[in-house]
């Protein structure tokens, strides 16, 4: 005999499930074996401890740091690490001038790197260079050696500087001073910190090269966006090599578009225009067209690591200052495995009570509910742990939190559909009918109800400080999950459960005896009452179960109408 079309719909449902489970299991197995994956999700700062970095800004003497610009910082920063993957990281300031990064774990060198690097970029025009420059990218896309610039200057001119390119910033002083310069004694010295308004004596960053700089003309806070990608020829052809393509707002791409004008006319090492990053001439290219579209690219040693690296930190901004690291310590757990503990132990008596509520209330339908939370769990562990492994993110206890109330919530979606299917049976429908026909009614609701909780954990995610975006993460995919087994579960379970005789003969136990529902209210306090089949003590029990599940408005009325018949049969005594 064919089975029926919602028998066939229920094991492809379940099926899917298996599917789904199997792909994540074999996923995050691979990832143990092959990889860096753990059978665990990672943990957050406050549950595990990590690693602990005081930040203090480089100001020239004089100048102060404002709170605002400590607040674009810690802005800046926290976008940086979010960027590279880091999860539940915190970065606050410390006093009126530090700022403090803690992130959890053990973090890498690449995101230690993003967190220093200050990213201070600026345009500076070449005055005189003392060596050869990396091959540059100009205007056309054509890949060239810079031509060797001029070893130094003959004369000293003593004119006021009318550009940044004019000789005039060059004076003995400052000639004698580039002269002596040592790019490798000089290696660890702090030029971030530099006047902009002032030539700069500096060297590239693999010190093999130095400059000395016209005053800053181009800010990098004028950068829009940035991003890596891989160069390009003037045929479109992909030459291998990586870079970094900058996009300038309205002022820096005026400024650009001014400057490389002015020293496309120039020749030898003032045709160049140096890219500071930090201080350090990270690229030194020859204008061989003006750029007015505000679209340059920085190109030099790039892999395809340092040029995303670099592309993030100019794409959040640099910030308004350099910074010294102070000090990187090991920190500790600000909570530590008790408290991660205590909250599973919070969960574990939570589905304890859901269990035993929903087996006083069901009876061994309350079965389906706690498979039901077992399905969940197993796709919410397996979830998290890929996440943890392949997007770095950390299981805080506001996470856990999360997932503990999220026991409460999938379970309502269950009674919400068994309390359909009850109704059905109450009106009088065959339990495979009332499956089919509860489900149509109760899917709605629970729809509703998830967006619902969806939403709520959406807009905490957006609006909410970072502490608390681990409980709203946690929400929001755990609701996810229990639309899913709820649909690839919960329903074909019961669909299957339907026809298997234990069920379908309505026995006690079952939870889902028909004649054990009793009657069903009707309105104006009427009742329909147990068929005269029914046992005297199983009628007892169904007005009982009937009157139970009133409303206080049925309730009153019930009473209002009863109280009606009593006066009515009281005249009647009295006439007689």
């Amino acid at each position: 005999m064919a089975k029926s079309t919602p028998v066939k719909k229920a094991w492809r449902s379940l099926s899917w499930l298996g599917v789904i489970v199997v792909v994540l299991l074999g996923t995050l197995t691979a990832g143990v074996l092959l990889s860096n994956a753990t059978w665990l999700p990672k943990l957050a700062l406050d549950l595990e401890g990590g690693t602990q970095i005081i930040l203090s800004p480089q100001v020239q003497n004089g100048q102060s740091v404002q709170q605002e610009q400590l607040d674009q910082a810690v802005s800046i920063i926290r976008q940086r690490i979010d960027a590279s993957g880091v999860s539940e990281a915190q970065i606050s300031t410390e006093g009126s001038r530090n700022i403090v990064v803690s992130l959890p774990g053990k973090p890498d060198q690449a995101t230690l790197d993003r967190v220093k690097s200050s990213a201070r970029l600026d345009f500076r025009a070449v005055l005189v260079a003392g060596g050869p420059t990396n091959e540059v990218v100009g205007a056309d896309g054509k890949s060239t050696p810079a031509p060797t610039p001029a070893p130094g200057l003959q004369s000293t001119p003593s004119s006021k500087p009318t550009n940044g390119s004019d000789l005039a910033w060059v004076t003995p002083k400052l000639q004698a001073e580039f002269n002596a310069y040592d790019c490798k004694a000089n290696a660890k010295k702090a030029t971030s910190a530099a006047p902009t308004d002032q030539p700069l004596i500096t060297c590239d960053d693999q010190n093999t090269v130095k400059y000395l700089l016209g005053p800053v003309e181009v800010k990098g806070q004028d950068i829009s966006d940035a991003n890596a990608g891989l160069v390009q020829s003037s045929q479109g052809v992909t030459t291998g090599q990586w870079a970094v393509n900058i996009v300038f707002n309205g002022a820096g791409t005026k400024a650009f578009a001014d400057v490389t004008t002015r020293l496309v006319a120039l020749k030898d090492a003032q045709n160049q225009f140096a890219i500071v990053l930090d201080g350090k001439v990270i690229s030194a290219p020859t204008t061989q067209a003006a750029i007015t579209d505000g679209k340059p690219q920085i190109t030099g040693n790039f892999t395809e690591t340092t040029a995303k690296a670099l592309a993030d930190q100019l794409k959040f901004g640099a910030l308004p200052f350099s910074f010294k690291v102070q000090s990187q310590d090991t920190i500790s757990a600000t909570l530590g495995t008790s408290q991660l503990l205590s909250g599973l132990i919070a969960g574990l008596i939570g589905l304890i009570l859901v269990a035993i509520y929903t087996f006083f209330q069901y009876r061994l339908l309350g079965l389906v509910t706690i498979f039901s939370l077992v399905v969940a769990g197993a796709l919410s562990w397996l979830t998290i742990s890929l996440l943890s492994w392949h997007y770095d993110y950390r299981l805080s206890l506001a996470g856990v939190a999360g997932l503990i109330v999220a026991i409460g919530f999938t379970a309502d979606s269950f009674i919400v559909y068994f309390e359909r299917i009850r109704d059905e049976l109450r009106d009088g429908r065959g339990l495979e009918s009332a499956v089919e026909a509860g489900w149509a009614r109760a899917r709605r609701t629970i729809y509703a109800s998830k967006a619902t909780n969806l939403l709520a954990a959406v807009v905490l995610y957006v609006l909410a400080a970072a502490n608390v975006r681990g409980f709203a993460f946690t929400l929001g995919l755990t609701t996810i999950i229990d639309v899913i087994v709820v649909l690839l579960f919960t329903h074909p379970t019961l669909q299957l459960l339907a026809r298997t005789r234990f069920f379908s003969s309505g026995h006690a136990m079952s939870g889902l005896d028909p004649q054990a529902l009793g009657a069903v209210y009707r309105g104006a306090a009427r009742f329909r009452a147990p068929t005269a089949t029914v046992g005297v003590g199983t009628a007892a029990r169904s007005s009982k179960e009937a009157a139970r599940r009133q409303t206080i408005a049925e309730r009153k009325a019930a009473e209002l109408a009863g109280a009606t018949a009593s006066s009515d049969r009281s005249t009647e005594g009295k006439d007689s």
